[in-house]
């Protein structure tokens, strides 16, 4: 099951993943009112849910405003790339440059790896490395379950900026072409902002993706002999 939360003024998803026996995880917690804290903490307790791990789509300041307080809540890990490590340890102060004052996220911190399982009870979750938003970002993905947290790689009808540092635009672009487009079509897609959405409508509809899947095929039709010539 997964419950989603709209924190913080930058509308970040914060999605609470959980199996049948109330194992879960806390994907990007955002939250940094203490409103939304209480929210957050009111749908766990409510639900006897047992958090056992924060699991970080990348480590953009708006998607760890609420890490510390998890983290020291529940007494729980957090779970990111390595590659974004150096993002999550200068967020506060990254935050602080654009008015928004929270505690340092905390420092057990756990790797995540491209390939990597991570099991939440029941649900296992592969992760996806996807540079290009940040370098270490990734997706988490229940093949089993046919969805996918895409952080801020995708979005309902947009991708993630790169202007910001460490962004870049054709490593994103790869990381569509090679973990995401291959996906299947109705895989549910969550992201780091705004609605859910699914990959078949984002196939169709998504003015960001034509070009990407353009090159796709054009790569597809070229001979193998021409593409490494």
């Amino acid at each position: 099951m997964i419950q989603t939360f709209y924190f913080n003024d930058l509308r970040t998803c914060c999605y609470v993943l959980y199996d049948e026996a109330g194992e879960c995880a806390i994907i990007d917690p955002g939250c940094i009112k203490q409103s939304e804290k209480d929210r957050l903490v009111k749908f766990i307790e409510e639900k006897h849910l047992h958090p056992r791990m924060i699991l970080q789509t990348h480590g953009h300041f708006d998607h760890v405003m609420g890490n510390a307080f998890v983290a020291s809540k529940w007494n729980i890990p957090t779970y990111i790339a390595a590659a974004d490590i150096p993002q999550i340890r200068r967020a506060s102060s990254y935050g602080s440059y654009f008015g928004y004052e929270f505690e340092q996220p905390s420092e057990d911190l756990r790797d995540m790896k491209d390939g990597d399982i991570i099991n939440v009870g029941s649900i296992q979750l592969k992760v996806l490395e996807s540079p290009g938003h940040t370098e270490g970002g990734v997706l988490l993905y229940d093949e089993q379950g046919g969805y996918v947290f895409t952080g801020d790689t995708l979005f309902c009808g947009s991708i993630g900026r790169t202007d910001l540092p460490a962004g870049d635009f054709d490593k994103l672009s790869e990381s569509i072409r090679t973990n995401v487009l291959p996906l299947p079509a109705d895989t549910v897609v969550y992201p780091g902002h705004g609605p859910a959405t699914d990959i078949g409508r984002e196939k169709m509809t998504n003015p960001f993706l034509e070009d990407i899947i353009a090159r796709e095929i054009d790569r597809q039709q070229t001979p193998a002999e021409t593409q490494n010539a």
